[in-house]
């Protein structure tokens, strides 16, 4: 393993107004070079639904999904799991993302999605820091301690895709003592991966700190074929523009802040255009936001379910408005849709400008 310390963030790799290029991953075209991240618990088919209505992602993103339990639900209830809703029916291009161990398995699932939900690229993750999937299961950012192993799991999964093309999404490393991301990037460029994600952080910080872009910039610098998107506080369109921008990154993927104000995509998209930056929507759309996408949960799971669901991307939205906090009081305790319905009418903030920090 090589321990990379941290580089400054520098080297402008294109012109400041230049209109940058769409973002290659094989046959398919990002474009613009806006990725919507993955996340576990939230990027499901009813918050994609909401992205791309907005516009601006040029690439979206399934949960991850754990292929050793995608395996189990197949071979033994002839089902697939909840976090592939949606995605054999849904426009592309679309990602799903799945994470393991063992390379034989990966490549099981990664032939059914590219086989059969016929998705427009599979993700491996190397990035998540959560104990359940590292410590546990040894797997996600644990991985990152073991080049030659993703290299080989990156390697077989490729060939079980059969031209459908596979990325992966990585962190800085597992620890400061340990940042291997560059070795990490030059294993998966050599075992035949499309694209790689680099979140700034090693997996030891999980999202405290500063996301460090001299170091994804320096993992962009240590490949020649691989095209690389950043990641990794991106707060804003105007600081997703200057990361791609200022970064030499091919693409830039948008993750937390999106889960408020899924328009940023949009926003974002303009402004590399060089189109003014659409508004945030005023209140009252936002509000309206919030009820469909409600409605779009309990299509799916049913109202009683729906409603639990629904709790936690409610508290999203109101992230940064004034009002915010009595807000999520309340709705993160619903149980019923009139519950829900009564919270949204009554304590949904009532603030138009969202506030400047934490409410």
């Amino acid at each position: 393993m090589v321990n990379v310390p941290p580089t400054p963030f520098s080297a402008p790799a294109t012109p400041p107004h230049a209109p940058p290029a769409p973002l290659r991953i094989g046959p398919v075209v990002v474009d613009p070079p806006i990725l919507q991240a993955p996340m576990a618990g939230y990027t499901n088919y009813a918050y994609r639904q909401v992205v791309r209505e907005f516009g601006g992602a040029g690439l979206l993103a399934t949960e991850m999904i754990a292929a050793r339990s995608a395996t189990w639900l197949e071979t033994n209830r002839g089902e697939h799991p909840d976090r592939l809703w949606g995605v054999q029916d849904e426009p592309r291009p679309l990602a799903v993302q799945m994470w393991d161990n063992d390379p034989e398995n990966l490549a099981r699932v990664g032939r059914r999605l590219a086989r059969d939900f016929r998705v427009s690229v599979v993700d491996l993750n190397f990035g998540c820091p959560v104990r359940q999937v590292t410590v546990k299961a040894h797997s996600g950012s644990w991985l990152l301690r073991d080049p030659d192993r993703v290299g080989e799991i990156v390697s077989r999964v490729v060939e079980a895709c059969d031209g459908v093309p596979v990325t992966a999404k990585i962190r800085l490393g597992c620890s400061d003592d340990c940042r291997t991301a560059v070795e990490v990037a030059q294993r998966i460029e050599e075992a035949g991966a499309s694209c790689l994600t680099v979140h700034g952080r090693v997996a030891a910080q999980f999202f405290s700190g500063e996301a460090d872009w001299g170091a994804i910039a320096e993992v962009k610098r240590s490949v020649s074929r691989m095209p690389v998107v950043g990641n990794g506080d991106i707060d804003s369109a105007a600081t997703a523009v200057a990361r791609l921008r200022e970064s030499g990154v091919d693409g830039v993927m948008i993750a937390r802040e999106a889960l408020s104000r899924p328009w940023i995509f949009a926003q974002t998209a303009a402004l590399l255009r060089g189109d003014p930056m659409p508004p945030d929507p005023g209140l009252a759309e936002q509000k309206e936001l919030v009820l469909h996408h409600y409605d779009l949960v309990c299509r799916r799971f049913g109202v009683e379910r729906g409603t639990l669901l629904m709790r936690k991307f409610a508290c999203s939205y109101a992230q940064g408005l004034a009002g915010a906090r009595e807000f999520r009081g309340r709705v993160s305790r619903v149980e019923t849709r009139e519950a829900f319905l009564e919270v949204m009418r009554d304590s949904f903030p009532s603030a138009q400008a969202r506030a400047s920090g934490p409410p």
